[in-house]
Formats: structure tokens, sequence, C-alpha cells
């Protein structure tokens, strides 16, 4: 997913403005990955973390934290740290989602579906989708076509479970670009044209989004500036208390409009 290499990007900034070196370890968001990664980055004896997670809570972190392992969570939505000395930097994916859903209603578009992996934030954006939908006046409880993942084959098979809906949707938001790009092409071996017969919408704002025909309309979530922030918060920790009461951070999203939708 282009999303991460360009937060870690944004973290390696800080770590080498720090004299740093960033290690990284890849979950591919499983469960037993991210618990694996907790020994791993025991045994390699790092000062601080940048986690992003799907499953592990806070508690689960705190043998780390009791060891003097500096850590700041990147979160799709606001979460408390309790009595634990942890960071969190979080995207309203939620209100970014819900902003999304608002855009089409605007422009027009009446029956809007959304393509969502399973798990992660897509739990969180089809909050901010079903939202927008009840603020409007509709409750579309079957507007959901949930996938076994966010790839672009997912948005391919999701897609055509769509467009095989009477009636059709005339719009349909992805919960990340690369379903969306999936999405697209099943869209074009049906025949059908986007934005005219069916709008799409993502999510992420991936290099590919801007390169794709018609360019994708999507939210940027900044991904560099947000590593970068989350990286100066962990030096931050590490120059100061490591015990001290943890920090809830909000950074900021973009609907960036393209010709998609």
């Amino acid at each position: 997913n282009p999303f991460y290499p360009a937060l870690e990007r944004g973290i390696q900034d800080i770590a080498h403005e720090n004299d740093y070196h960033l290690l990284i370890y890849n979950t591919d968001g499983i469960a037993a990955r991210e618990r694996g990664c907790l020994d791993a980055v025991q045994q390699a004896r790092v000062d601080g973390i940048v986690a992003v997670l799907f499953h592990l809570s806070a508690k689960d972190l705190f043998p780390l934290l009791e060891n003097g392992i500096a850590i700041v969570r990147v979160e799709s939505a606001p979460k408390a740290a309790g009595p634990y000395p942890l960071d969190n930097l979080y995207v309203d994916n939620a209100k970014a989602a819900r902003s999304a859903v608002e855009y089409l209603l605007g422009r027009g578009y009446t029956r809007i579906g959304m393509i969502s992996g399973r798990g992660g934030p897509g739990r969180t954006r089809e909050e901010g989708y079903r939202d927008a939908l009840a603020a409007d006046g509709r409750v579309d409880v079957d507007g959901v076509v949930t996938t076994a993942g966010f790839t672009e084959r997912d948005g391919y098979e999701g897609m055509l479970t769509v467009l095989a809906r009477t009636p059709r949707p005339d719009a349909v938001f992805a919960s990340n670009d690369l379903l969306a790009m999936g999405a697209l092409l099943a869209i074009r071996e049906r025949g059908l044209r986007v934005p005219d017969d069916i709008a799409l919408l993502g999510f992420d704002d991936i290099p590919m989004a801007r390169l794709v025909s018609p360019p994708l309309t999507t939210i940027s979530q900044f991904q560099r500036q947000l590593g970068r922030r989350a990286a100066e918060m962990l030096f931050e920790r590490l120059n100061g208390d490591l015990a001290a009461a943890g920090r809830t951070e909000e950074m900021p999203f973009q609907l960036i409009e393209r010709a998609s939708a």
C-alpha cells in the first residue's frame, strides 16, 4: 500500500535529523505479526516506536513502555492513552469519510455505495459513510460491500458486486485508493464510464491517484507530514519525561477534487 512508504519517509526525515536509524517492521495488519513485533523490537533494543496498529491495545504495549521505550501510535480515530505514557497522533477518518460522502451528495448523487476492506481503518470510514447518509435522511443498510482486504483485486471484486445491484449506485466511495483502482478497472470492463455512468471517490491520495484516467477524487491525509509529526512527538518524548501522561493530537485531512466524481 503506497500510503505507508510516504508515512515512513516522513518518520525517516526526522530520525535522520536526530542522528537515529529507522527499522521498519511490516505486519500487513495481521494480529499475530503485530504481537511478534513486540518481541522483535525489544530484542533490537530500540529507543522508540512509531506504530500503526490494527489489533494491539494500549495494554498490550505496556511491557514496552515499562522498559522505557517511547511509543507514538498513528491512528484513524482519537484514542485515549488511559493510565499509560503513550502518545497518539490521528487523522479523524470518520470525519474525513463523512466529508467525502457529503461531497458526493452535494454533487447530486443519490445512490451512493461503499467498498471497504475488513477491519483496520475500514470500520471508522464506514462509520463516517453511514453518518453522512443518515444526516441526509438516507438509511442504506446494504450500501457497504465488505471485501477481504484493501488491494486492487479486492476493489475489483467488490465493484463487480456493486454493479450487479438493481438499481445500480450512481456513485461509490472506496475506503482506500487501491480499492478505487480495482473498482475503476471493473467499471471499464463493463463498458461504463467514470464519472458519467458512475462516480468514484477514494481515500489516501496515493501517487497513482493523480495519474489514472480519469484522475481520482480522493481524501489526502498528508502522509509524509503525518509521519514527520509522529516522529517529532516521539523525540519530544525521548528528550522529555518518559513517564509523563500521554498526549493525543489531531492532524488535518483534505478532499482533493479531480475528475472521477
